[in-house]
């Protein structure tokens, strides 16, 4: 089983690397289109800025690649920025997304003064560990959380959330100022916004669900 690693000059490629070579997976790091066709999973990683990345996904054919690759039902995990581009709009630079789960990434700030919080109470971007509850069900989000006890501590670092078109397809859900879905999934796509490769075991417990459990 080959896992493409997805490489769109977003960053954060060390820490998801190490983690895939703690579990022993198989995997390459991928820039071209051209690998896709040998690849069984994806994982589409990243920190950084919307706009870029897109810019970057659109320049080189890899966020058709991305899409035509999810279309086919085959999994895919997106972390971060790479849970928030496969949407359809980002707040951040207001950006077209991928479009490939329906829904918006809004911003904290935005929000906040919205429903007249009081934001300088809850850092933005929002950065750390925070505690993600799992939502029971029988899709993929059972298996992705398997054997990671609810309301355990993930790691966070962003200033804007996903917000899935369908609430059925939110799997977990995290506590800033706001209730915001920390995961969602639909059929064999799975989206976080934490960054599992920074959250010790439970973290790798997520990504061995992601290689051994999601087929």
């Amino acid at each position: 089983m080959k896992i493409g690693l997805i490489d769109y000059d977003a960053g954060n490629l060390t820490s998801v690397v190490a983690a895939l070579r703690h579990l022993g997976a198989d995997y390459q790091v991928v820039t071209d289109p051209k690998a896709f066709p040998s690849l069984d999973k994806i994982i589409v990683p990243g920190v950084g800025e919307a706009r870029s990345a897109m810019e970057h996904l659109d320049r080189t054919g890899l966020g058709q690649a991305i899409i035509e690759f999810a279309s086919r039902g085959k999994p895919f995990l997106g972390i971060c920025l790479g849970s928030q581009i496969i949407l359809d709009y980002s707040e951040e630079r207001q950006t077209p997304g991928l479009g490939i789960v329906p829904g918006r990434c809004k911003s904290f700030l935005t929000e906040y003064r919205r429903q007249n919080l009081p934001d300088k109470e809850f850092k933005i971007p929002h950065i750390g560990w925070n505690q993600v509850r799992v939502i029971p069900g029988d899709g993929i989000g059972t298996r992705l959380f398997d054997g990671i006890p609810d309301g355990r501590s993930f790691y966070f670092d962003h200033g804007y959330y996903n917000v899935p078109a369908e609430s059925q397809w939110v799997i977990g859900q995290t506590d800033h100022g706001i209730t915001f879905p920390a995961a969602f999934g639909k059929d064999n796509l799975a989206a976080v916004q934490f960054h599992p490769e920074k959250s010790g075991i439970y973290g790798l417990r997520l990504f061995d669900n992601f290689l051994k459990r999601i087929s």
